[in-house]
């Protein structure tokens, strides 16, 4: 029996190279993002593209909220983005970070969302305050 993981065979190891770094080159994850966000400078603005609903139920603390009908906003250029949205299940990010490409800023996608966020552990700010979260045992700690 042949095995269904082979039937389309793996890249070369160039074009995998390639492939991988061109991903790292456009998405993070909530972990990186969360220890930039802990240093004095993490060299990016964070931007929320959920509605106002959703960043007052939480968000990321430090995050910029900026839904997709208003991007770019009055965000800086020459700073790079990374965008998140609800988690993996929703493509918001994604457009986010398309229409700020287009707008000619560098811009990258956190994968996972405030969902992943959130199962990792890591704090919210909501519109009554700071919500601590306990890690999901089955998402954290990666420890990639």
């Amino acid at each position: 029996m042949s095995s269904p993981v082979l039937a389309t065979p793996p890249a070369t190891s160039a074009e995998a190279a390639a492939f991988f770094l061109a991903r790292l080159t456009f998405l993070t994850d909530v972990a990186d993002v969360h220890a930039s966000l802990a240093g004095r400078d993490p060299g990016f603005v964070l931007v929320d593209v959920r509605s106002r609903a959703a960043w007052d139920q939480g968000h990321v603390p430090g995050a910029v909220h900026l839904p997709h009908a208003d991007l770019p906003g009055d965000l800086d250029p020459g700073v790079p983005v990374v965008t998140y949205c609800w988690g993996p299940g929703c493509d918001g990010a994604a457009r986010g970070a398309y229409a700020l490409a287009t707008a000619g800023f560098r811009v990258k996608e956190m994968l996972g969302g405030i969902e992943y966020w959130v199962r990792e552990g890591f704090a919210v700010q909501t519109a009554a305050g700071r919500v601590d979260h306990e890690p999901d045992p089955l998402t954290a700690p990666c420890g990639c």
